[in-house]
């Protein structure tokens, strides 16, 4: 007879009270706002709150939530079949037509989708394919780099802080300055690959020269490496073109996604040219393998939300809303406004002030956030669908906050 207690609690628990008990917490302190519902930039939570969604649940609903075409094909696919067995042995149409597209609109040289559960998964199986081609272990990463959390890909986390506590990791594994010319000068002969943000996302947004990943190209091509691009933020019109990489004349061997990947299912991939790719079938065969990389209700999802971006103009309308935010964003507390497109941070004096003001923007009504690399700096990332009458609403509601903020501090000190 099982001894576990079956009967109803006579005060059950808020589901507040059930998230922090049951549900592994990442943080001391998470949001843990309830939501209900969410559709376009909008939320709402239990209480009816509407809040406007500044991060796009961090760069996955660049088409916004609950896009309808999104959901049909969602409700399409489930009808048909979900999952069927471990991934790459049917043919399974939801893949084939989602990879298509996709390769349809990339350099002719990354034309083969190794689809993943996320975007950290895309990271692990990249740096095994360029160890795997190139018979080398050493990776060159940066120095305040994010490409997820499993062992490989918090081997090359750019920062000790996130490291230190999971040693050890894996060995060979180099970490420079971001845009550094001394990046450039360790990529040599015993170089697996190099693995680089197109623009580099929790540092704050920060945009490299195109010189600099000219160079890391050409440094490449001289020893034999591999050149890895991580758009798993920055892509599907983020920064104003499809990939960032587009901006900056130079494409990668492998190019990973995630994030937008899935239009708001888990989904991630890495892309490269068949002959790469192909190594990973033998000696030794299933060279990489996962039971659930690219669900085929995922890849319809991300195949219905890129044909919707595709089919809108709201990519060629990036820039514009970029420089509508950076006019908007005016107050002496702001020490710098970095932005890549529809991503920006902005910087403040300290964390804890940044926090404050990331408490408030929520409390009006706007969910926003700060960066790992960057604490001090504020989190922009909408959906690209946010309208200009938007722009200046939110960014109203930001420097009214910085305003109550800087009058309480100074309230404070005296």
């Amino acid at each position: 007879m099982s001894s576990v207690n079956r009967h109803p609690s006579v005060h059950p628990m808020t589901n507040r009270q059930l998230f922090l008990s049951h549900i592994a917490q990442t943080s001391p302190s998470p949001i843990a706002i309830e939501m209900v519902k969410a559709q376009g930039i909008k939320m709402w939570d239990a209480d009816g709150k509407e809040y406007i969604d500044l991060i796009a649940g961090f760069s996955v609903a660049n088409i916004g939530h609950s896009h309808p075409k999104v959901i049909d094909a969602v409700k399409e696919q489930v009808e048909k079949y979900m999952h069927l067995i471990v991934y790459g042995e049917f043919i399974e149409t939801p893949q084939v037509s989602y990879a298509k597209l996709l390769t349809d609109h990339l350099p002719k040289t990354l034309n083969s989708v190794y689809f993943t559960n996320s975007g950290a998964e895309a990271t692990e199986g990249a740096m095994k394919l360029a160890k795997r081609v190139t018979g080398r272990s050493k990776i060159i990463a940066f120095n305040k780099a994010y490409h997820g959390s499993t062992q490989g890909a918090l081997s090359v986390m750019g920062d000790e802080y996130w490291r230190n506590s999971f040693r050890p990791l894996l060995p060979d594994v180099y970490h420079l300055d971001y845009g550094s010319d001394e990046a450039i000068e360790t990529i040599d002969s015993d170089t697996a690959c190099v693995i680089v943000e197109t623009v580099q996302a929790e540092s704050g947004v920060n945009k490299p020269s195109r010189e600099w990943l000219a160079s890391l190209r050409k440094q490449c091509d001289k020893h034999c490496n591999l050149l890895i691009f991580d758009e798993i933020q920055a892509g599907f019109g983020r920064t104003g073109s499809l990939w960032a990489f587009e901006q900056f004349n130079v494409v990668p061997d492998i190019l990973l996604l995630g994030k937008a990947l899935g239009g708001g299912m888990p989904l991630g991939a890495f892309i490269a040219d068949k002959k790469l790719m192909k190594t990973l079938s033998n000696n030794p065969v299933l060279g990489h393998i996962t039971t659930f990389g690219g669900h085929p209700v995922s890849c319809a999802a991300g195949k219905a939300a890129l044909e919707v971006l595709l089919e809108s103009g709201w990519i060629a309308e990036v820039k514009y809303k970029e420089k509508l935010f950076i006019q908007y964003l005016k107050h002496e507390k702001i020490k710098a406004v970095r932005s890549a497109g529809l991503w920006l941070a902005v910087e403040f004096e300290s964390f804890e002030f940044c926090k404050a003001v990331i408490d408030k923007c929520i409390e009006k009504g706007v969910i926003t956030d700060w960066f790992l690399f960057a604490p001090n700096c504020l989190r922009i990332a909408p959906p690209l669908t946010i309208k200009e009458e938007e722009i200046k609403h939110v960014c109203n509601i930001i420097v009214s906050s910085l305003e109550e903020m800087t009058v309480k501090r100074n309230s404070i000190s005296t």
